[in-house]
């Protein structure tokens, strides 16, 4: 399998690339719209043909390249069943979606947003910004609920192998990985604390709204494009 790990200085965004080596067929995972120009230069130089484009999630602090990239390639677009209606495939947890003998599982890890995936790869699982290194995706908009965070993290992601590799959707510190163990020894925001414990931790934050929110929700509910007039005169 070829497997790259880009990233988006400006928004502390990765995006990865899979492709598989027989088909030359690949995915995009979580692509940033100004990166767009390079993930297609990066696809073509490898030899490559884009046959998926998957969000983790409704994004709240960059736009996503989706629908975009979907324009330019013709490649199908995925998220979770509760988020943009702009996708081609709305994924429920366990769906699988194949891509030559790259076989990637979804799994429902809501409480960040409410319509939080994670995809599963072999030995490799894309968190989005449910399981950071070393942290979480906070909790305060987007329907998020700590709770939810904490049962998905511990449920689903801690009863992965402990040698499987998690790869975030953000980093802000210079990591780009680590592991389901580690992050169950060494998180601080999950390691010995009870779901209760967990639930106070995260409403306590006060955090400040993403610099991108206004502009990346909505357009990110519309898969990264601008809101198409209507005959009114309107957006829909």
């Amino acid at each position: 399998m070829i497997f790259r790990q880009l990233f988006d200085a400006d928004t502390g965004t990765y995006t990865y690339l899979l492709g598989d080596r027989g088909t030359r067929q690949a995915l995009l995972i979580d692509p940033v719209r100004e990166q767009v120009d390079r993930d297609l230069k990066l696809i073509d130089e490898l030899g490559l043909k884009l046959a998926y484009v998957l969000d983790t999630h409704v994004h709240a602090d960059h736009v996503t390249g989706a629908g975009l990239l979907r324009e330019r390639t013709g490649a199908t677009t995925a998220g979770g069943k509760s988020g943009a209606k702009c996708v081609d495939r709305r994924l429920a947890h366990g769906e699988r979606i194949e891509v030559g003998a790259i076989e990637l599982v979804a799994l429902e890890t809501p409480g960040h947003t409410d319509d939080g995936l994670s995809f599963l790869v072999g030995d490799m699982v894309f968190t989005g910004d449910a399981l950071l290194v070393r942290g979480t995706g906070r909790t305060d908009f987007q329907n998020g609920d700590p709770g939810l965070l904490y049962d998905a993290i511990t449920r689903v992601l801690f009863t992965l192998p402990d040698d499987t590799l998690v790869y975030p959707g953000h980093d802000y510190r210079g990591m780009t990985v680590s592991t389901v163990g580690e992050e169950k020894r060494h998180n601080p925001r999950l390691g010995g604390r009870s779901r209760e414990e967990f639930i106070r931790l995260m409403s306590s934050l006060d955090l400040p709204q993403p610099r991108k929110i206004r502009e990346a929700v909505p357009a990110n509910l519309a898969c990264g494009l601008a809101p198409q007039p209507s005959a009114h005169g309107g957006a829909v």
